[in-house]
């Protein structure tokens, strides 16, 4: 496990989504540990609305066949090196976290815990950038299919809600400006562009 390195604000700042990996594995441990830190996510009334299905090392070969499957269902056509050059998304990220969520039929509930993963999630992506580890953060449609949430043990009345890759990287995209405060905030009792009602 490395030491701690990055002020929050930094981490926030600097993380970027990778979308392309290097190949490099990620440990077990240093990925259990970020898994472990990142349960200190806030939920309400402690449920910690969340279970979580994991991919490194061996078990990522396994995992890469069914997203084959899943992404390119007629990959059986393809030439061998077409087939490579559409699975490298797949095959270069060093480890998959796949996040499952209770989906209460109470629609507050539902909600709630849906936020309280999404901070979860958020919160794995913070630690692992300070591991220098990337993460993206995907919902490809195939996380719903009946054959996907078998393999993964998902049961009724769950959902899975993120397919988060995690890995090394080379290259680190470009920041993205944001807006700024003054774009996004309303001060309380004035309408929208700071107009007096």
């Amino acid at each position: 496990m490395s030491e701690q390195s990055l002020s929050v604000r930094e981490a926030i700042i600097g993380r970027r989504s990778i979308k392309k990996f290097n190949g490099q594995p990620v440990d077990r441990e240093d990925l259990m540990q970020i898994i472990d830190d990142a349960v200190w996510a806030p939920n309400h009334q402690n449920r910690e609305p969340w279970r979580l299905v994991v991919a490194c090392g061996k078990e990522l070969f396994d995992l890469h066949e069914l997203l084959r499957n899943m992404a390119i269902p007629k990959w059986k056509e393809l030439t061998e090196e077409t087939l490579e050059k559409q699975m490298q998304k797949f095959t270069t990220p060093g480890a998959y976290v796949f996040v499952i969520v209770p989906e209460d039929v109470r629609q507050k509930q539902r909600l709630e815990d849906y936020a309280a993963a999404s901070i979860f999630i958020q919160n794995i992506q913070l630690l692992a950038w300070d591991y220098g580890i990337g993460a993206c953060w995907k919902t490809p449609d195939f996380l719903d299919a009946p054959a996907f949430r078998e393999a993964l043990g998902v049961k009724q009345g769950e959902r899975i809600i993120s397919m988060l890759q995690l890995g090394y990287f080379d290259d680190l995209p470009k920041a993205v400006e944001r807006k700024k405060a003054k774009e996004i905030v309303t001060i309380f009792g004035q309408l929208e562009n700071n107009e007096e009602e």
